[in-house]
């Protein structure tokens, strides 16, 4: 047993002196799931940057009404050309220029012009009705007393707007019931989630499975180098080469997958559900993930063929397995071919328990398949290992 356990721990040894495996192990998943998050995720707020004059009322007023619509937020820029170069790279959604002297032309009712700058995609138009409407509402007393001033009532144009405003409170509301038709479940439950939630558990499986099949060309060099015939002529027995090697490879998987779990739960603060229903599920996939890896180089003779066809099987079934695209937006014919991976299994786990606060007895048939995965891998994977160390 303490042989067994000092192979594994080399193992893990071997993938943390190599930087290459620091980089694809440990800080690229972590990248994917911020590009994610960024890109798609839900829970983030937009940002309108804002150019405006200091100590103007009415454009301090125009502010706060657009920094109150949901998920947005306002952030004060120097300039109009900082401005312009920060929507134009992405650092803020849109910006808004207010120019000097906004509140005078407001209060005397007088023209104006706001500079709005987006770029052209939805958050822009979105963010241009949002400013549009805020300058309307401030614009509306003005408007009002344009109409009194046409009709030839005796009065100059900023009383008229004053006395809109004092009465502007007293108008009669009107009462606007929303009902939205068709709602769309998945879009709910997309929509509750987290910014970084939806990434988060997808490339874990992802980036677990691929480092343990790429993994398995450490096994062949293990023969091509002599090191394994060196430990079958120590007093070693083969049950414990055997179990250290297997039990490295899911040492390995095991580390990735709690680095990654931690790392985005602190840097992040993605939530992983209950951990009574996310543990077993990453354990078991784990182990599907070392069985897979072992296998492999068990399998194949030559490092570089494994590498190659490690990662190429692992991004395959990522992808067939909604790694990168969720299973409900699969169609019906390609979700069944999907539940013939791993990874199908654990993403509709991590599915129920992240999305939907399900527990340990929602996710038992996800469990029963990622087990039985596990046994018949399991199995495959130590005989394979046996039959390439005894040749």
């Amino acid at each position: 047993m303490v042989t067994a356990w000092t192979i594994a721990r080399t193992e893990v040894t071997r993938l943390l002196r190599d930087r290459t495996n620091l980089f694809f192990v440990f800080v690229f998943p972590l990248l994917l799931v911020l590009v994610i998050g960024a890109q798609f995720g839900g829970g983030g707020q937009v940002q309108v940057g804002i150019v405006a004059p200091d100590g103007d009322t009415m454009a301090q007023e125009l502010i706060a009404t657009v920094d109150a619509t949901d998920g947005v937020e306002t952030v004060t820029v120097p300039d109009a050309v900082t401005l312009r170069e920060d929507v134009a790279r992405g650092r803020v959604s849109a910006g808004l220029v207010v120019p000097a002297g906004y509140e005078q032309s407001v209060v005397e009712v007088e023209p104006v012009e706001v500079s709005f700058i987006g770029r052209p995609d939805a958050t822009g138009g979105s963010l241009r009705s949002v400013v549009a409407a805020a300058i309307a509402q401030q614009a509306t007393p003005g408007r009002a007393a344009l109409l009194v001033a046409e009709a030839e009532v005796d009065a100059e144009l900023p009383a008229l707007r004053a006395a809109a405003v004092e009465r502007r409170g007293q108008a009669v509301g009107v009462d606007v019931v929303a009902r939205t038709l068709g709602t769309d479940e998945l879009s709910e439950e997309f929509a509750g989630l987290g910014q970084f939630d939806l990434g988060a558990s997808t490339q874990l499986f992802l980036f677990t499975f691929l480092t343990s099949l790429s993994g398995g060309a450490a096994l062949i060099q293990l023969r091509q180098l002599g090191i394994a015939h060196r430990m079958l002529a120590s007093p070693t027995s083969m049950p414990a080469i055997v179990g250290g090697l297997v039990g490295g490879r899911l040492l390995v998987a095991l580390v990735q997958a709690a680095y990654i779990i931690a790392a985005t739960l602190l840097l992040f603060q993605v939530d992983w559900g209950a951990p009574s229903a996310t543990i077993p599920v990453v354990v078991l996939f784990s182990v599907v993930s070392a069985a897979a890896g072992v296998v492999i180089g068990s399998v194949l003779r030559n490092d570089s063929q494994a590498a190659g066809v490690g990662i190429g099987v692992g991004l395959g079934f990522a992808a067939l397995g909604g790694s990168m695209v969720p299973l409900e937006l699969f169609p019906d014919a390609l979700q069944v071919v999907s539940r013939f991976t791993p990874h199908a299994w654990a993403n509709q786990a991590m599915a129920e328990i992240v999305r939907r606060d399900g527990g340990v007895v929602e996710v038992l048939p996800q469990l029963g398949a990622l087990a039985a995965f596990a046994v018949v891998l399991t199995v495959v994977a130590v005989v394979s290992l046996q039959r390439s160390l005894s040749r």
